[in-house]
């Protein structure tokens, strides 16, 4: 039996105006999703538990079968993973984002979609000089970085950039312990980082400029066991998000660099499919993760929102079942990790679609993969993480 688990990042949505009262599930032409929704087995799950954060880090430990109660520590930790930052039990891990903040608001989260090459540029120059004993800071991908510090800052209350979009930074700043520390770090960032040249030169090309760095999503390492040791699953994870790849090496996976694949809105949907039906060629797992619509819905852009659905369903999806066929028995589960309305340009906790599908798995009425036929099934999962212990079953 093969396992596939597609994750089309925060595609669940509330209903818009611009749409005719749908929601871009609803409205996006997903002719396979439908597909299998009518064909499997349809319902709700929740991948936030109450009091955790909504978040791709809790909602995509649960969709892998963690609860979050025993597992999670924070969300900086598991891209660290990534990263392959060695870490020890004192160190705490950041997520160091670039940013654009102008006249006090947050204008852009990830200042303009910034190059890996550029941002690069940017994180070694304050490494070198505000790196010390006590912080390091480390390359990711685009605008998301890792900040290290030793033991200092955890205790924190940080809050996510990419939930004040256009908002006043000031009330956002850290808060709490260690808080002062922390906003200390991000203001000499600041003042280092709006003189560099390459900053001067977005400017002056209408380009954001990484004028900041946001800290958020801390915590120490965590420590789980593989997917292997808990359901005997031996498998690979497909992202371009390392988030989703730090949290794959946690749980034993094999992390795939698939070419082309960005994080974002032109990300090859294609060469996932190719890649995940390769990888089960060997193994028995592939956890195939889309950051594009989570991107549209931070973005406040419903028709790139709608868009990077029907890319999901067509150029991805649809390739994937082909494949998944000429292998044999199969078990796919699809669903958003958690919901990001574009309303409100961010996460919300409450509970998203899940379809399992597969030959013998047992049919639904519904006619299409969306909130509202989720909602109507009566099949509900309160808690997230128990779905994959029923998906391998």
């Amino acid at each position: 039996m093969k396992y596939v688990v597609l994750i089309p990042d925060g595609s669940a949505d509330w209903p818009r105006p611009e749409l005719d009262g749908k929601t871009p599930l609803e409205a996006a032409a997903t002719p396979n999703l439908d597909r299998i929704a009518a064909e499997g087995t349809l319902g709700l799950v929740k991948n936030i538990p109450e009091n955790f954060p909504a978040g791709s880090d809790v909602a995509n430990l649960c969709v892998m079968g963690y609860d979050p109660h025993l597992y999670y520590t924070g969300r900086a930790p598991l891209e660290a993973a990534n990263l392959v930052i060695a870490m020890d039990e004192k160190d705490v891990a950041f997520r160091c984002n670039l940013v654009w903040i102008e006249e006090g608001l947050m204008r852009d989260f990830s200042a303009g979609h910034i190059a890996t090459e550029q941002a690069e540029v940017l994180i070694r120059f304050l490494d070198q000089n505000m790196g010390n004993d006590e912080i390091s800071f480390h390359k990711g991908l685009s605008y998301r970085h890792i900040m290290l510090s030793k033991g200092k800052g955890g205790a924190a209350r940080c809050t996510p950039p990419h939930d004040i979009s256009g908002q006043p930074v000031e009330d956002h700043l850290p808060q709490g312990e260690g808080s002062g520390w922390l906003r200390g770090l991000m203001d000499v960032a600041g003042r280092l980082l709006e003189e560099h040249p390459l900053n001067l030169e977005r400017a002056g090309n209408g380009k954001a400029p990484a004028n900041m760095i946001w800290l958020w999503g801390q915590g120490t390492a965590p420590r789980m066991p593989t997917l292997k040791e808990r359901f005997g699953l031996d498998g690979s994870v497909i992202s371009a998000v390392d988030l989703v790849k730090g949290l794959g090496r946690y749980a034993g996976l094999n992390v795939v660099e698939v070419p082309g694949a960005t994080g974002f809105l032109d990300t090859d949907y294609g060469a996932k499919a190719t890649y995940a039906i390769n990888e089960l060629k060997a193994k028995d797992f592939v956890y195939v993760h889309v950051e594009a619509p989570d991107e549209a819905s931070h973005m406040g852009d419903t028709d790139a929102k709608v868009t990077a659905i029907e890319n999901i369903d067509a150029r991805l999806l649809g390739p994937l079942l082909k494949g998944l066929e000429d292998i044999g028995d199969y078990r796919l589960l699809v669903l958003p990790d958690h919901a990001t309305p574009v309303e409100i340009k961010t996460h919300t906790d409450e509970p998203v679609p899940f379809v399992i599908y597969g030959p013998g798995v047992p049919g639904s009425p519904a006619s299409a993969f969306d909130e509202k036929n989720a909602a109507e099934s009566g099949c509900v999962v309160d808690e997230g993480w128990r779905l994959m212990e029923q998906f391998t079953k």
